[in-house]
């Protein structure tokens, strides 16, 4: 952080100046990168031809970034996993005073007269903070590990309804903990990074698998799902991520997969076998139909081996045997989870049900862990 912190007055400077542009947010981010690439061509070819998506995530760091700007812990937390993550788009030092000039020249277009020297400097100090803390993680990262992996594809398997899982093997070492997650880049599609979860533990051969399912118009995904196979060259970027094992304080661990989030659960199972499985693990894993419950059979035959894995799997839509209803109602139903550390994974809705069930019914917040929103690098858990 600088040697002078934003003061009270500089934080409610920039905080009234957002809200005046914010309802013109689509607009800035449009007008932003095309001052960006006028004024400095030579980063355009950091970035992917269809800009729609990372304009979106322009907006969000930047809202993420004055959310936390009085908080500096979590600032300089958020702002060195933007700096290490960048380093995959090829982001150097001298990049950060046109982007800096850039962003502020577009929130003066934007906010007009009520842009006035006193909020410039406010805004100036503050992209400061944020382009020093980003430049300092970056130059950390790269003095220990790579800014990508190369990994080639080894193994794919379809698991039917739009899910594929790839296994590839990383040309250098990469190191990462169970429950992590990395982005990946296709050969198909250069410079959109998509987020995955790794499937597995750490293995001897080095190999990672990632589930992925195909969404209707996701470029990456459909690559991934449709076009990937043995032999094909992906890029991987860092892993990043805190739902890993070593997070949970309890012996008695709640396990709650819906769809693909079964990927880092799974991890994360492999993970308590690996340590002699002196922890007990609940498992419940969920779908609207039975034939979108993928990878029961995987799971219970790790039940058989294991047994202090107990699985229950749910359906919400269809009349099949077994339990009936959403994973938050059968949460519920099968509770109090309040001595467990819980491990969430699956879509957004589901997450933040089953979240706020348990969390009425005596867990601690604290105590249940999940993947970010979104990017992962622009949200918070």
């Amino acid at each position: 952080m600088p040697e002078a912190p934003l003061t009270d007055h500089e934080i409610g400077l920039i905080r009234t100046s957002l809200a005046v542009v914010e309802p013109l947010a689509g607009e800035i981010t449009v007008y932003f990168y095309a001052i960006l690439f006028a004024r400095y061509p030579e980063v355009r070819p950091m970035f992917p031809p269809g800009m729609d998506t990372q304009r979106d995530r322009l907006l969000r760091a930047l809202l993420r970034v004055v959310d936390l700007v009085d908080d500096p812990r979590k600032l300089v937390r958020f702002c060195g996993h933007l700096g290490r993550d960048h380093r995959k788009f090829g982001t150097l030092p001298a990049h950060f005073p046109a982007v800096g000039e850039c962003l502020l020249a577009s929130l003066a277009r934007y906010a007009g007269s009520a842009w006035t020297p006193e909020i410039a400097a406010a805004w100036t100090k503050a992209y400061g903070t944020v382009a020093q803390v980003m430049i300092s993680a970056a130059e950390e990262d790269e003095a220990v590990r790579p800014a990508v992996w190369p990994a080639t594809v080894v193994h794919r398997v379809s698991r039917g309804n739009g899910i594929a899982e790839i296994t590839v093997r990383p040309h250098m070492p990469y190191a990462y903990a169970a429950g992590q997650y990395a982005g990946i880049e296709t050969p198909w599609w250069p410079k959109r990074w998509r987020y995955y979860s790794v499937a597995n533990a750490p293995r001897e051969d080095g190999t990672l698998t990632f589930h992925v399912r195909a969404v209707p118009g996701g470029s990456v995904s459909e690559a991934l799902v449709h076009r990937a196979a043995v032999g094909d060259v992906i890029r991987l970027g860092p892993p990043m991520g805190d739902m890993v094992l070593d997070v949970a304080e309890h012996e008695e661990l709640l396990f709650v997969a819906g769809g693909t989030g079964l990927a880092p659960i799974r991890a994360l199972i492999e993970e308590v076998a690996r340590r002699g499985g002196r922890r007990r693990v609940h498992l419940f894993l969920g779908a609207r139909t039975g034939a979108e419950l993928y990878g029961v059979d995987d799971m219970l035959r790790m039940a058989q081996k294991h047994h202090w894995l107990t699985i229950r799997g749910a359906v919400s839509d269809e009349y099949v045997p077994g339990i009936r209803g959403t994973l938050p109602e059968v949460l519920a139903d099968y509770g109090p989870w309040y001595e467990h550390d819980v491990f969430l994974s699956g879509p957004v809705q589901m997450v933040v049900t089953a979240k706020e069930t348990l969390t009425l019914s005596g867990t601690r917040p604290d105590r249940i862990h999940h993947d970010p929103f979104e990017t992962p690098v622009l949200s918070a858990p």
